[in-house]
């Protein structure tokens, strides 16, 4: 039976009209997968396709025939898959050899091998300068890259500990630091590194999303809270409650929420982007334990989360490890 969870009546009726305006998520179905660690995903609503970075490949799924479960490229680590808008490739960053991979989907080849700085992690494509952004981790340096014409363009330094990263109003990109609890900023059009925003309350911030429309950053933070910044003010304008182990913010522009999956609780925290008052949590979804990261199908809301089932951890502090055979993508739909 799946479990669907509203906050408060009080919350219900701070938010008014907004909170029962959202429409009610619930998880829908699954995906089976082959095994194998995961992280980053992303969307291709143009071709309808979902992309899982794996730890040895890339995981492509046709939306129209769920079943229909591909595997293409070689990587060592993979951490984010970006399509590249009006081409037929993809950049995946492969964080154990210091690289990025460009992997052609007609054939399912990689096309060109380009080094970047230690760790290479979370990226994004910016189809306005035509370039990839990789977050270096470990080295704190972002590559722009030329994904067409696989090479590097430039690399701007920052500070290590980076993670996810938005760009926004004016070009200006945004990069949350966790080892600083803070966002970091680059001005995109000079190629240069700008200040940087406190975040107060925000441990450890891991994914990142820009909502344009009312020109807000939304950090989710390992501490169970999402941080609100204001990017022209330069800083934190609230913390939000929000479950454990957020590693991705994904915005649905047209429904106006933002989605925050927590994979240490299980849960998936739903955000109004418009509600009296600013952002407010509106409702938590019931999910599974792992799912910390996912992308939304812009097309009709549907979220997709990775995760698996889990042995108990060895120890004390360790880490859990995926039972073989159970890797699936939970569907998340609006109803």
């Amino acid at each position: 039976m799946i479990k669907f969870t509203i906050l408060s009546a009080a919350l219900a009726l701070a938010t008014g009209n907004v909170a029962a305006a959202a429409p009610h998520y619930a998880v829908a179905g699954r995906i089976a997968g082959p095994d194998g660690g995961w992280d980053y995903a992303s969307v291709d609503p143009q071709a309808g396709r979902l992309f899982v970075a794996r730890s040895a490949n890339i995981t492509v799924i046709d939306l129209t025939r769920p079943d229909s479960i591909g595997q293409v490229g070689a990587i060592e680590r993979g951490h984010a898959v970006v399509p590249i808008a009006g081409s037929n490739i993809l950049l995946v960053t492969s964080g154990h050899d210091d690289s990025v991979r460009i992997i052609d989907l007609s054939s399912g080849r990689e096309t060109a091998r380009i080094a970047v700085g230690a760790d290479p992690d979370a990226a994004f494509y910016d189809p306005a300068d035509g370039v990839a952004l990789v977050m270096n981790a470990k080295a704190g340096t972002v590559s722009l890259i030329d994904p067409k014409g696989a090479r590097v363009k430039a690399t701007i330094a920052l500070k290590p500990g980076l993670e996810f990263a938005a760009i926004g109003a004016g070009q200006i990109v945004y990069v949350n630091n966790e080892d600083r609890n803070e966002i970091e900023t680059i001005d995109l059009p000079s190629g240069k590194a700008g200040g940087t925003i406190a975040l107060p309350g925000c441990e450890g911030p891991s994914g990142l999303g820009f909502d344009k429309t009312t020109n807000r950053l939304i950090s989710a933070c390992a501490n169970g809270k999402a941080a609100i910044v204001d990017p022209v003010a330069g800083r934190e304008i609230g913390l939000l409650d929000i479950g454990h182990g957020p590693d991705a913010v994904t915005i649905d522009a047209t429904r106006r929420l933002a989605f925050i999956p927590c994979g240490r609780d299980g849960t998936l925290t739903l955000i109004a982007l418009d509600s009296p008052g600013g952002a407010t949590v509106i409702a938590t979804v019931i999910t599974e334990k792992g799912a910390r990261t996912g992308a939304i199908d812009p097309r009709d809301g549907t979220v997709y989360l990775p995760t698996a089932a889990f042995n108990p951890p060895a120890a004390a502090g360790a880490r859990p490890t995926a039972i073989p055979g159970t890797f699936h993508i939970l569907v998340v739909k609006p109803q």
